[in-house]
């Protein structure tokens, strides 16, 4: 199983971040053992200060598959939840700064946070789909799919042309703006549409 991810698929969290805005997908990966499944709590790492939530759809595949052409794209994922790409904030920006790798600062163990899954058949139009995110019983972050720079099916395709793509595989799509940090006794609850899907504490 493969968490692939996407950065900066909407225009506003590329700006606040002060990020270029790409013109093709933006794609990273997170090992298997970063997933956080079931609503457990995740406790705060010791290697950063600086610890920021990005609330993502995520698609889950459901057909092996590789040089997906876009127009076939819908058929290789069936479900989608909601999650949380965390980040190291202060961790990135050093790795960055030196023209390095950061991976420490993304795919760390428990980075990968994912709430229930449901069939994308019972979402009315998967390309004006709303979700959210509560801190604290207050709203920090709103998406909309109609405000990505890359639709699933562009992503699908073009994730495919260097990955085979497999069964349980899940794909992070990318986080609008919003994004901040957490601290310990947070409690994080994210929905699509009306339906809470995940929700958890930080310990």
């Amino acid at each position: 199983m493969k968490i692939i991810c996407v950065g900066r698929n909407y225009a506003k969290h590329a700006e606040e971040l002060k990020n270029e805005v790409p013109s093709e997908p933006v794609i990273f990966m997170k090992p298997k053992n970063a997933l956080l499944q079931n609503n457990h709590p995740f406790y705060y790492p010791e290697f950063t200060d600086n610890l920021h939530f990005e609330c993502e759809l995520v698609l889950r595949v459901s057909k092996n598959g590789k040089h997906i052409q876009e127009k076939f794209a819908s058929r290789y994922y069936d479900a989608i939840s909601v999650g949380i790409d965390f980040t190291a904030r202060d961790l990135q920006e050093k790795q960055k700064a030196k023209g390095l790798p950061w991976e420490i600062a993304k795919a760390f163990d428990n980075s990968a946070v994912v709430g229930k899954f449901i069939p994308l058949e019972s979402i009315e139009d998967k390309a004006d789909m709303n979700f959210c995110l509560y801190k604290n019983k207050e709203i920090t972050q709103q998406g909309n799919t109609r405000d990505m720079l890359f639709s699933f099916d562009q992503l699908v395709a073009y994730i495919s042309r260097f990955f085979t793509l497999n069964i349980g595989d899940l794909i992070f799509t990318g986080t609008p703006e919003g994004v901040g940090p957490v601290e310990i006794g947070d409690k994080l609850e994210a929905f699509i549409e009306n339906d809470s899907l995940l929700e958890f504490m930080i310990k």
